[in-house]
């Protein structure tokens, strides 16, 4: 079965976040910005993105959109791009005193409350992307949303993104908003974004896009980084799942990435797209506050997912009874279908989408 124009319309317009992204300027003093890529240095190595998240392409395509080649076998290898990842703080802790300032972050706090115009917030976690040249095959995707019982800590990525997707979970849906910063002196890429829906018209936040950042909902609006560098570098030789991420030990303006032993690519800081996502969650008022913190009217894995499934066989999709529904790849495909509407309409001319590395499976 195939989804329906109108139900893709359906869920296009639930897929919007509170408000639209809010720009702003100058996010972090050049301190803070040294002592953030201290903590990098300091922490490292750091592993891939994909290589953090997903056990198999399927899970992986369930966090994006949009159909593939038809006639060919999922392969990760597809989507591998040198774009890395590391937590800075979670469970509202920072995990480097050195960056308690920029975690329990006054300004930041006071901006989601307004663009909520909610009363409470606190700091949830903060990460780092970071990566020299590399594409994007990605088409565009939610960030991670957590649910009362089922959040981003305790469940795969994939799950809570379909959760996101289907719209059955919004009374569950704890409200969140980031800051998203960008360092990066690359001319052209950006940071696209569907503030109307993944079937409206794109915006963009225009290069350069250095110490500049977004106030945004990104767990309900689908979004995608842009490719930067120049495209012959942007998939070094010898990338690999194991591939990591660490300064240069032998000069502190230089980064290198080793698959095993090799270094197969060395970058200068100002060639970095560096990304700080600090994240809050917002509380309308006390009594969301206390029903949020006392767990009052919590989910779990196996209601979730449960209702996933009597809801898609409702609508008249074939779904399998799984055994281990977290990881059987046909299960996460089958209800993945049963709420992926395509994906974005269009993109802008100036940030197409990079093709799959469908050779490299």
């Amino acid at each position: 079965m195939s989804m329906t124009e109108a139900r893709r319309r359906e869920l296009s317009d639930y897929l919007t976040p509170a408000g639209p992204p809010r720009e702003i300027d100058r996010v972090y003093s050049e301190d803070q910005l040294q002592r953030l890529l201290g903590a990098v240095r300091d922490h490292g190595p750091w592993k891939l993105i994909i290589a953090q998240h997903f056990a198999s392409a399927d899970e992986l395509l369930a966090t994006m959109s949009g159909p593939l080649p038809e006639g060919t076998e999922l392969s990760l290898d597809w989507f591998l791009t040198p774009t890395f990842r590391g937590f800075l703080a979670n469970y509202s802790a920072a995990l480097y005193p050195e960056l308690h300032d920029c975690f329990y972050n006054e300004r930041f706090l006071e901006l989601v409350r307004s663009y909520w115009g909610a009363k409470y917030a606190k700091p949830q976690m903060m990460l780092f992307n970071v990566n020299g040249p590399a594409g994007n095959t990605d088409p565009g995707h939610l960030d991670t949303p957590s649910f009362r019982g089922v959040r981003y800590e305790n469940s795969p990525t994939w799950l809570c993104s379909v959760m996101g997707k289907s719209g059955l979970f919004r009374d569950y849906l704890i409200k969140m908003a980031q800051v998203i910063t960008w360092f990066s002196h690359d001319p052209d890429s950006g940071f696209t974004f569907w503030p109307d829906g993944p079937l409206q018209p794109p915006r963009r936040l225009q290069a350069p896009i250095y110490n500049r950042g977004v106030v945004v909902q990104n767990e309900m609006m689908y979004h995608r980084g842009e490719a930067n560098g120049p495209v012959e570098e942007q998939r070094p030789a010898g990338l690999a799942f194991e591939t990591l991420f660490s300064g240069d030990p032998d000069d502190e303006d230089k980064w290198i990435l080793k698959t095993g032993e090799e270094v197969i690519a060395r970058h200068h800081t100002r060639d970095l797209r560096f990304l700080v996502h600090w994240s809050a969650e917002v509380f309308e008022d006390g009594d969301e506050l206390k029903k949020n913190m006392e767990g009052t009217d919590n989910l779990t894995i196996e209601r979730a997912i449960g209702m996933l499934i009597d809801d898609a066989r409702a609508q008249g999709f074939d779904i399998p009874t799984p055994t281990d529904p977290l990881h059987e790849p046909a299960f996460i495909r089958a209800i993945n279908a049963a709420y992926d509407m395509g994906g974005p309409a269009s993109y802008p001319e100036e940030a197409p989408v990079t093709p799959l590395y469908i050779d490299a499976a």
